[in-house]
């Protein structure tokens, strides 16, 4: 049977869009919003019915009738911690993000676009893993003090989508391998998953593991507290200079993958150092998971849209050492991944869980 699925993925000065029937793609855009339209909205959700109207355009230029739709899937938004999988859209998990109970992020409108435009025709709405799967072992929590526990954010649809398509490539069962999948993009994480869960992982928005093109990872801790009582910023400045205005950001005033390559290919050290130093500080946390694992990993898979970058994926090849089975699955595939996500329930090969 053909299932026409709707994939929304809502970024912060971005709506992206697909309609795929099965795994293949009908219709594919991003729409990009100028920042004074998004920034009028108050509140995140209050852009709700904006982009609403952005997606109903869009289904108009390709002829795609909201009716022909069967399936609607969004990208999940922040929730309270939860395991991985594909998740109908429920009362409580809309309450939650409308209340901005975990946090506000333009992810948050995922969920209700997808079951405002799935009720008008009395379809399924769904998110597929999102940002806060929650799958870390006990050992994992523990900060080294204990009034901060460490806490699961990262890239977890990306991660969870391209290890299942390493073991349906292998013809494997994803909760059969041991692997370490690393997201490299404007966040980078790093993640462990041993027999079907990310039992450990940094936590990639604000708070550890490698620098990134935009995010300071972690930091000497005392130096971190002399900057904080510094002076020299206020407490949402000095977020802003973790998260994205650190990493490359700081050390070469770019978070640009394709300028950082051609800067390298027109001979500049400088930008091919501190890729490098990025790529190092990589490794190290791939180091870490591979012994915690007692070196049974099966592979090491590189993802996320600096993946193409030529320079970086060149670095770890040479580094890396010899017995690591290193794959490269360049690319967000953000919407892929949550078409992806809502075709293994319709094939049964999962089960809907509920929020």
């Amino acid at each position: 049977m053909v299932y026409r699925i709707l994939a929304i993925n809502t970024g912060s000065t971005s709506t992206k869009i697909a309609v795929y029937d099965n795994d293949k793609p009908v219709a594919v855009k991003s729409l990009i919003h100028e920042n004074i339209t998004v920034h009028r909205y108050e509140k995140v959700f209050a852009q709700k019915d904006f982009r609403k109207e952005v997606i109903l355009r869009f289904l108009e230029e390709y002829q795609i009738p909201l009716e022909s739709i069967d399936v609607f899937v969004g990208r999940g938004g922040l929730l309270r911690p939860i395991k991985s999988g594909t998740y109908a859209v429920s009362e409580k998990m809309l309450a939650d993000l409308e209340a901005e109970k975990y946090g506000a992020h333009s992810c948050n409108l995922g969920a209700p676009l997808a079951y405002e435009l799935a009720r008008i025709h009395k379809k399924p709405a769904y998110i597929v893993d999102p940002v806060v799967v929650d799958e870390l072992s006990d050992y994992a929590r523990i900060s080294g003090h204990k009034e901060i526990e460490r806490i699961s954010i990262f890239h977890a649809l990306n991660q969870k989508a391209t290890a299942h398509r390493y073991a349906s490539e292998h013809n494997k069962k994803y909760e059969d391998l041991n692997l370490i999948v690393v997201h490299l993009g404007g966040g980078i994480s790093v993640g462990l998953h041993l027999k079907g869960e990310v039992v450990d992982v940094n936590n990639a928005l604000g708070g550890e593991g490698p620098f990134t093109p935009e995010r300071a990872g972690t930091l000497p801790a005392f130096q971190l507290i002399d900057l904080c009582y510094s002076g020299k910023y206020t407490k949402e400045e000095l977020k802003k200079q973790l998260v994205g205005k650190g990493g490359l950001m700081s050390y070469i005033n770019t978070s640009d993958g394709i300028e950082v390559e051609r800067r390298i290919a027109s001979g500049d050290d400088e930008a091919r150092f501190y890729l490098e130093a990025m790529g190092y500080q990589i490794i190290k946390e791939i180091g870490a998971h591979y012994f915690t694992a007692k070196a049974k990993i099966d592979a090491v898979l590189l993802t996320g849209g600096l993946a193409y970058s030529k320079n970086l994926i060149t670095y770890f090849q040479k580094n890396l050492p010899d017995f690591v089975n290193l794959e490269i699955y360049p690319g967000e595939n953000e919407m892929e991944s949550l078409v992806f996500g809502v075709l293994r329930i319709l094939h049964a090969e999962e089960e809907v869980k509920a929020y």
